[in-house]
């Protein structure tokens, strides 16, 4: 017995190996005549599998492409439609351009650089200042995210500063960003507490 993991995958998988069989016996036949009864043959037992989409626009013509991918374009007969080359139907996946132009300081990202390039470009007030604020929050996260280490406000000030060619310039009164850890301090800060809060109920435990 031959499994169907022995056989060669299917370029249309949706017909089945029994369909595909019958192409690659097209392919044999040395009869044009023949072999171009044979294709419309075919063509009708791949209709018929899926008589709900008959109505559909340009099936047959779906079907005489998918008929020439089985046959991996091999199939000399005279086709009803224009088929589709190997190129339209697969075609190579275009090149995703990279981004270009230097990075800063790594551990802010692309985003953050063009966040501040577009409050530069927004009028002073209450909409831009609220960005800033955004902004300068997420630069402290991901600086303590990067350097596993608390940073001052005055640090994320001067890389706005920085970053936006001296456009804008901030106060700490401006921003009070607050403290942020790392996750990994935030939870040795939360079991120390933990601990402590236990050892004090054990403590009041054994007075009563």
């Amino acid at each position: 017995m031959k499994y169907n993991t022995q056989e060669k995958n299917l370029p249309m998988p949706e017909y089945g190996r029994a369909v595909q069989k019958m192409v690659d016996h097209a392919i044999t036949i040395e009869d044009r005549a023949e072999r171009q009864r044979c294709a419309d043959t075919i063509i009708a037992v791949m209709g018929n599998m899926y008589p709900q989409l008959r109505d559909m626009p340009d099936f047959k013509h779906k079907l005489w492409d998918h008929l020439a991918v089985m046959a991996d374009f091999k199939l000399d007969i005279d086709y009803p439609y224009e088929v589709s080359s190997a190129d339209t139907l697969h075609p190579t996946p275009q090149r995703i351009a990279y981004p270009k132009g230097n990075i800063r300081y790594l551990h802010y990202g692309r985003c953050v650089q063009e966040m501040i390039q577009k409050a530069c470009e927004m009028p002073e007030g209450e909409e831009r200042m609220q960005l800033l604020r955004l902004i300068a929050a997420q630069m402290k996260k991901e600086y303590v995210l990067w350097n596993k280490e608390n940073v001052e406000d005055r640090k994320i000030i001067e890389d706005i500063y920085e970053y936006s060619g001296g456009q804008i310039q901030l106060s700490e009164e401006q921003l009070n960003l607050g403290v942020y850890r790392a996750p990994s301090q935030q939870n040795q800060k939360n079991q120390k507490n933990q601990k402590n809060r236990n050892g004090q109920f054990r403590k009041n435990k054994k007075k009563h």
